[in-house]
């Protein structure tokens, strides 16, 4: 493996023989970049593969994202960790794996960070080192610089496939059960409000792209994110709203919160938040309150009944109101929670759709309509599945409004 010293001195004689004067073509600089490598293998021999390698290197660490662009063109890789500028780790079918390649300097990787920040219009600096940013492809990236990072730059980068997994994908690897997926279906077409809940890597995006393509084409859907990586394809009257820094005066800021009470007059049928975090969730509840049927957000907990919890202090982050308003709100807006989760065999599941049927002494009730039931373990992979309760559904007013008699689902 080529020395990141040898790497640097190569990327400088490639600089220098560039015309920056004028606009240079992406041919142009691959001729310049095979000249430098086929001049350098004259006293250091190499494979043809070996040169290949060099010179896409060279090309990508000009037009590309240097040594990620490989890894970015790899469909098996899902995460790219970026511990340090000598420190990368990749997420491959949910095994992390260190790999055996470099930035050559601290200075390399800050550089790439600024680039990929300030094509999306964010700043990232000492006095505002933790940032949210997206590629072009829609992969998301998240960069923490130093004091905040102790062992140098740090950024991740969840990659999002090209074409979003659909709801019967998602059935064919066993995430959820026919039953469930078409159960599910009928009550995006009812109108029913949907908040999707699982940790960190569970596939709550993913999700919500699959339940959106069961939304009618004719409806107009506004979607609200810190960072846009929904990727909804099936609806053509669409905006999609993205939050914004603030300046580096600190003004400018545009937040979730704002955009939220900026959709409320975009006429939409159904408002869609990516991510609720904080204050933002008492404005989603009143949006959910105020006619918006349909709409869907996701959020962080450990299980359905847990995210109710942590949307009762996400409001109270926001408003002092007595606790029973603030579930009576959250009991009146969300008629479903679906809750995923990681396993041990790394795969994503849906392991609870639930219910929410109002608030009994001063408690929000959930009503579990289909829980997951692990069966064992056959080499290394989790059996079990997704089961339909023996629960009635007690809300089955949008349904009756949408035609339907039953909740029971109908085939995909």
């Amino acid at each position: 493996m080529l020395s990141d010293e040898t790497v640097l001195e190569l990327r400088n004689k490639v600089r220098a023989k560039i015309d920056f004067s004028g606009s240079l073509s992406d041919d142009s600089l691959m001729r310049i970049a095979e000249e430098i490598v086929f001049e350098w293998c004259d006293h250091h021999p190499l494979t043809a593969t070996e040169k290949v390698k060099l010179v896409r290197r060279l090309f990508h660490s000009f037009r590309g994202l240097d040594i990620l662009q490989p890894l970015m063109e790899d469909a098996s890789i899902s995460e790219i960790m970026i511990n340090h500028h000598a420190e990368i780790f990749v997420e491959r079918r949910g095994r992390m794996t260190l790999l055996p390649v470099s930035f050559e300097s601290r200075e390399r990787l800050e550089d790439l960070i600024q680039t990929v920040v300030a094509s999306v219009n964010r700043v990232v600096n000492e006095s505002t080192p933790i940032v949210d940013a997206r590629l072009k492809d829609g992969s998301r990236v998240h960069v923490v610089l130093p004091p905040v990072a102790l062992k140098g730059p740090c950024m991740t980068i969840r990659k999002f496939p090209d074409q979003p997994l659909t709801m019967e994908e998602l059935v064919a690897i066993h995430s959820l059960s026919p039953e469930a997926a078409s159960f599910l279906k009928e009550l995006v077409g009812a109108q029913y409000n949907m908040f999707i809940s699982g940790g960190t890597g569970t596939g709550k995006t993913t999700f919500l792209n699959a339940l959106s393509q069961f939304i009618q084409s004719d409806e107009r859907i506004v979607t609200i994110e810190d960072s846009a990586e929904l990727q909804i394809r099936s609806i053509p009257n669409l905006v999609a709203m993205e939050t914004r820094n603030a300046n580096t005066e600190g003004k400018g800021e545009i937040t979730i919160r704002d955009l939220i009470r900026a959709s409320l007059r975009m006429r939409p049928n159904r408002i869609i938040v990516g991510e609720v975090r904080g204050g933002e969730a008492l404005d989603m509840l009143q949006a959910l309150n105020t006619g918006h049927a349909g709409s869907m957000s996701t959020g962080h907990s450990n299980g359905a009944k847990d995210m109710m919890a942590r949307l009762e202090t996400m409001v109270l982050s926001a408003a002092e109101l007595p606790m029973l308003v603030i579930r009576q709100q959250i009991a009146s807006a969300i008629d479903i929670v679906i809750h995923l989760s990681r396993f041990r065999d790394r795969t994503r599941k849906v392991t609870e759709i639930c219910e929410v049927i109002g608030v009994e002494a001063g408690e929000i009730l959930l009503n579990p309509l289909f829980t997951f039931e692990e069966e064992g373990e056959r080499d290394g992979r989790v059996l079990g599945g997704l089961k339909r309760t023996a629960n009635p559904v007690m809300r089955m007013d949008k349904l009756t409004l949408a035609g339907k008699k039953t909740g029971e689902g109908v085939a995909i």
